[in-house]
């Protein structure tokens, strides 16, 4: 409770602590413009929608547990992991501008295995990725440090003009969260 974040959550009106996290990416590398359309992989309890939708975007909120109704937020609930068929069937040729992914898995305590838990929740987002995502669009994806991550990164750098680890300030310093963000996407039917 002494978290300056978890104090001005209820202040600021946002869904949870996280919500600062975003706002701190957006201010660094403007992932969003009004009209866009976006998709939040992992999105409850919601505060990374919250803050897209206060941008004026059009939100899509997917997550496997169930969350509150957001204005402006659309949600579906199914997992990203063997929901990937019927988000197809649900989005069509749709296509988004920016895909969010502040995804984590149950952790046990365990660095390394924790770590394998999160990397293949990575490569399910980005595997969705490349079927919404706009040519040119955004992708943001939480990491947590370890083996894995630079492979992750090198990867996201075959399909994106830049891409760039970020801690925000309202990380918590003893996490090993990070955070990747890829921008201009390259279509992958193009590569």
């Amino acid at each position: 409770m002494n978290d300056q974040y978890v104090q001005k959550i209820s202040k600021d009106g946002y869904r949870s602590r996280s919500a600062y996290k975003l706002v701190e990416i957006d201010n660094k590398f403007k992932l969003f413009k009004k009209g866009q359309k976006v998709i939040d992989l992992g999105a409850s309890p919601g505060g990374w929608s919250q803050v897209a939708s206060q941008k004026g975007t059009d939100v899509f909120a997917i997550d496997i547990k169930p969350m509150n109704a957001l204005q402006g937020v659309e949600f579906i609930q199914c997992g990203i992991i063997n929901g990937l068929e019927t988000l197809k069937e649900i989005f069509k040729d749709q296509k988004f501008d920016v895909i969010l992914s502040d995804m984590a898995p149950e952790t046990c305590g365990l660095k390394s295995a924790d770590h394998i838990r999160i990397m293949l929740l990575c490569e399910a987002a980005l595997n969705f990725a490349k079927h919404f995502l706009n040519n040119g669009g955004k992708f943001v994806v939480k990491i947590f440090q370890g083996e894995s991550d630079k492979e992750f990164c090198n990867q996201l750098k075959k399909m994106f003009q830049t891409v760039k680890y970020f801690k925000p300030k309202s990380s918590r310093s003893e996490s090993s969260e990070m955070y990747l963000v890829s921008l201009d996407f390259v279509d992958s039917d193009i590569i």
